[in-house]
């Protein structure tokens, strides 16, 4: 299966509907967003042939969010968990680094993602593996915007960037 991984989109209507149209092309049966998308507008694009899930970022701050999400996909909070082809993973925003390497050090979660500072990242440690997908590219973030694909037949981490 593959999930999409996406963060940070910040309002920006173009890159959302790049990330929409790239885990359509990869087939993706899941979409996860780690938050801030900022206005519900942006969350509606995600409405897809997969199933959908996300978190709060620091700057969501309208709780119309939350609703817009629960119209067709499933909302948590802060964090959330979820389960995908027998694997555990956690979903955080990452405002704390702390948190996350918490959640990576605990051994409870095959995959941790978050976003948050809008740098790519992908590492593995002790068994769990942490997928930052990246973000809109606001300075300090030197890259692009990009998403990730994540393969739960291979284990495969692609990321893709669309501006």
């Amino acid at each position: 299966m593959q999930i999409g991984i996406v963060s940070d989109t910040h309002d920006n209507a173009s890159q959302v509907e790049a990330a929409v149209e790239t885990f359509a092309d990869a087939g993706c049966e899941t979409v996860v967003h780690c938050g801030d998308f900022v206005a519900p507008f942006s969350v509606t694009p995600f409405d897809g042939d997969w199933s959908f899930y996300a978190v709060r970022g620091n700057n969501d701050g309208e709780w119309v969010v939350q609703s817009t999400v629960e119209e067709f996909g499933t909302y948590f909070g802060e964090m959330g968990e979820l389960t995908v082809d027998g694997y555990t993973i956690a979903v955080y925003h990452g405002t704390s680094g702390e948190i996350v390497d918490a959640l990576v050090e605990c051994g409870n979660y095959d995959y941790v993602l978050h976003g948050h500072t809008h740098e790519r990242g992908h590492e593995e440690r002790g068994g769990t593996e942490r997928i930052n997908p990246g973000g809109i590219s606001i300075p300090p973030a030197p890259e692009p915007f990009s998403v990730a694909t994540l393969s739960t037949a291979t284990g495969e981490v692609e990321f893709h960037e669309l501006g």
